[in-house]
């Protein structure tokens, strides 16, 4: 188990990095946001159906991918030159809540109508416009080594959590939600978060622009709100039955488990750098 969650990450992270990276040539990132995302989409409401009630998944699904692909300014501007961005994002949502509601009228069993609205929309809040921030910091200054900041700290505070907590973890953080989490683990990651963020200020291509007091709260807050995420998807999880939302990835579980940490801190990275750093 072990040795397949090592083997797995070091063959997903370079390719993460790469997308990242070569975003300016073609829209890697955004590629690979949205396949992401569908996939922790479908996940999502194969999660829903084990509660019995069917979510709207296809509608779902578009969904997710419209949010994703509505963050990249670039891509939108050389589709669509005179399309004003700031209104998307609202069109969007609010054709999203309107036609899934009149979707309503040919659902059924009607008795579960709102059920299966609530947890389409949901599903198309947590895996499109949430993983849609990581395309939109993307697009800011310096928007790779953002997104790289942003990723490479989550991973460390996940990576030194389960580390420290198998190894050394005694207290439980909240065990009737995800009993392998451990106190002693949540400040390993946060530690392991804070040097990651400080590596990213000093002199080299991944460098941004924060002072070192503003690197090192970002890095706390990377660490705090992914683990935040991490227990938010293991409720979802506990309240549906179960353990994983796929067996996808080797030691790792579905896609929506890996991008349960990185959603809050994509989020939390991107309005850090608009009202902070810029």
């Amino acid at each position: 188990m072990l040795r397949e969650r090592v083997t797995t990450a070091l063959a997903i992270v370079p390719v993460l990095a790469a997308a990242v990276w070569y975003d300016d040539f073609f829209p890697w990132f955004t590629v690979l946001v949205a396949i992401w995302g569908s996939l922790a989409a479908l996940e999502f409401y194969r999660l829903v159906k084990i509660s019995k009630t069917p979510p709207l998944t296809y509608f779902g699904l578009v969904w997710t991918l419209l949010f994703v692909f509505s963050r990249d300014s670039d891509l939108l501007a050389s589709l669509v030159p005179h399309l004003d961005l700031n209104l998307l994002a609202p069109l969007l949502l609010t054709s999203a809540v309107t036609l899934s509601l009149v979707g309503l009228l040919v659902q059924k069993p009607k008795e579960l109508a709102f059920n299966s609205w609530a947890w389409t929309m949901a599903g198309i809040l947590y895996t499109g416009w949430l993983l849609s921030y990581l395309v939109a910091l993307r697009g800011v200054d310096d928007g790779r080594n953002w997104v790289l900041l942003a990723f490479f700290a989550t991973f460390a505070s996940d990576t030194a959590a389960f580390f420290v907590g198998r190894t050394w973890g005694r207290r439980k953080m909240e065990p009737s939600i995800s009993p392998a989490k451990t106190w002693e683990g949540a400040f390993a990651g946060v530690f392991a978060a804070v040097m990651v963020s400080l590596f990213f200020i000093l002199p080299t291509p991944f460098q941004v622009n924060l002072t070192y007091l503003q690197a090192i709260i970002l890095g706390f807050l990377v660490s705090v709100f992914g683990q935040l995420g991490d227990l938010v998807e293991s409720l979802l999880k506990r309240n549906m039955g179960a353990k994983d939302s796929s067996r996808l990835i080797p030691g790792h579980g579905g896609l929506l488990d890996r991008m349960d940490s990185v959603v809050f801190a994509g989020v939390l990275v991107y309005y850090y750098v608009i009202w902070v750093a810029q």
